[in-house]
């Protein structure tokens, strides 16, 4: 069993950053591969990053290439999604959640625990 919770959300103005955590609880965190999504209002949730369980592979959804970088922490349990040069159109509420042994990081019924999503919130 995995528990996982999302912090560093809020509202950032067009163009600034902002830096999401997700930390897990349990032993076997460094087992699993992590990913993070988005579910924008009246929109399906839809990948965004990922990051195999070493850490020595990463994906990202065409949208935020270049923009965003996923990293994590096996010591600290904790995920990161980094996010620069923020537009409007990445409100959204984002979760992170873990698989224990996707075949592809962006597939979303791959992952078997879900965090409870926090707030981001892009001005234009």
């Amino acid at each position: 069993q995995v528990q996982l919770v999302e912090s560093g959300g809020g509202l950032v103005q067009a163009g600034g950053s902002l830096r999401l955590s997700c930390a897990a609880s349990g032993r076997t965190f460094s087992t699993y591969a992590m990913g993070w999504f988005r579910q924008a209002p009246g929109k399906e949730r839809e990948f965004v990053a990922g990051i195999r369980w070493s850490g020595s592979f990463t994906s990202y959804a065409h949208p935020v290439k270049d923009r965003f970088t996923i990293s994590r922490d096996n010591a600290k349990n904790t995920v990161y999604l980094q996010m620069n040069s923020l537009k409007p159109e990445d409100t959204a509420v984002y979760y992170c959640a873990a698989a224990r042994n996707p075949q592809a990081l962006a597939v979303i019924r791959a992952y078997d625990y879900w965090g409870q999503g926090t707030q981001v919130t892009v001005s234009s």
